[in-house]
């Protein structure tokens, strides 16, 4: 008798703390997605909206509009649905892109069959979330222009200051009349690691492009196999953005079907010495003047003049950009090029320049003159010096920028075409 009346005790307790593991399985889920939010936001690229959201024990669901900070051509209108369990959150929901009035206007009807769903789970007691899309194959047609994808996936994982992002693209086709353009087989791998409010943050991404197809009526070109290499990190001092980008093989089939345009091309390029406190007060007037607006609108009017002393700021430090590499071979041309150089920024009286009137040729002229560099291409084709007006032995090409106008050894560069 003594064990049966401890049953109803034991069964009160047992579910009281159910309850209560249900109840901190969804505050621990909610104020995780509050977090990632927020941790995009904090770029500075993106404007994060909230529209929908009930929060309960058992289930939650919400939706989310992602579109640019800067102007609103699409948006991503996510919805989810969320059941809570004591030890992970499975979420599952679609995701819809769309396009604003003014460029739906502009492009006319899209129409596709189906809405992409995605699914994930959120570990209740890492924090650690994993979130997957697939695409099933899919055919988008616009005013006699048609986009096909044969399929893809997307995996999303990670913890709070540090996310990784693989995404597999199958072939992608893009026909607009008798032009088509074939990309892929193709893979991205991106990971992002930051500190609180992106004070601190590291972004590496690679990507790899099986082929690239590009065909005319008159002309076809094939660049296989193509990847780009990226880092971009922002420290207490500055923001420094390195690249690389290699190319295995450049055809023109149609002219040339045996022998490549162009092959092992590599390009390696690092832009540095951008203030750090200059990027962190852009992203917060950014953000500031995203929120002054409609969310319906591009940014406000007067946004550029506003943030004109943060752009100053970014080039205090005199931006330089340094390519120690290019070098490409044109077995078709008979060329090799191996050249390396480095391009510096100007950075005194940086109030006499204005980014509003950049449109404007004199504006642009000003910019220019603040620009000095010089590359140099080893070991160069007697060719080459031919095109430039050298003496025919010139093996070794300097050039030179001054106050952004080109000389080569020593010479005005000549004009090269009309």
């Amino acid at each position: 008798m003594r064990k049966e009346r401890l049953i109803v005790p034991v069964l009160a307790v047992i579910a009281v703390l159910w309850m209560a593991a249900q109840l901190l399985s969804s505050v621990l889920f909610e104020r995780s997605l509050r977090q990632a939010l927020d941790d995009l936001a904090a770029r500075g690229e993106w404007r994060v909206t909230r529209t929908e959201s009930e929060q309960g024990w058992l289930s939650s669901q919400g939706r989310l509009i992602l579109s640019p900070l800067l102007g609103r051509p699409w948006r991503l209108e996510l919805n989810y649905t969320a059941r809570h369990g004591i030890l992970s959150t499975d979420v599952e929901g679609t995701l819809l892109p769309r396009l604003d009035t003014v460029l739906q206007q502009a492009l006319g009807a899209v129409s596709a069959p189906s809405v992409p769903r995605w699914e994930g789970r959120y570990h209740t007691l890492s924090g650690r979330s994993d979130l997957g899309l697939a695409l099933a194959p899919f055919i988008i047609q616009q005013n006699g222009r048609e986009l096909g994808v044969r399929g893809g996936r997307l995996r999303l994982e990670g913890v709070y200051g540090d996310w990784r992002l693989r995404a597999m693209m199958d072939k992608l086709t893009i026909t607009d009349g008798p032009a088509e353009l074939e990309v892929g087989p193709s893979v991205l791998e991106s990971r992002y690691t930051y500190t609180e409010d992106a004070y601190h943050f590291t972004q590496h991404d690679f990507l790899h492009v099986d082929s690239l197809a590009l065909s005319y009526p008159s002309v076809d070109i094939l660049v296989a196999p193509l990847d780009l290499n990226s880092r971009m990190m922002l420290d207490e001092d500055e923001l420094r953005i390195k690249g690389e980008l290699r190319i295995g093989e450049v055809m023109v089939p149609s002219e040339t079907p045996d022998t490549p345009l162009l092959q092992n091309g590599n390009v390696v390029m690092e832009l540095s010495r951008i203030n750090a406190d200059a990027v962190r007060d852009t992203i917060r007037q950014l953000r500031q003047e995203a929120a002054w607006g409609d969310a319906r609108l591009p940014m406000a009017e007067g946004t550029l003049t506003r943030l004109e002393p943060e752009l100053h700021q970014l080039l205090s430090d005199s931006p330089r950009l340094d390519v120690p590499t290019i070098s490409v071979d044109s077995p078709l041309l008979g060329i090799s090029l191996d050249a390396d150089g480095a391009l510096f920024f100007d950075n005194r009286r940086l109030d006499e320049l204005q980014v509003t009137q950049l449109g404007e040729p004199e504006e642009q002229a000003r910019w220019r003159e603040r620009i000095d560099g010089d590359f140099t291409w080893h070991d160069a084709p007697t060719v080459a010096a031919l095109w430039l007006g050298l003496p025919l032995g010139t093996r070794e090409l300097e050039f030179d920028v001054v106050r952004g106008q080109w000389r080569v050894n020593g010479r005005p560069m000549p004009t090269l075409w009309p």
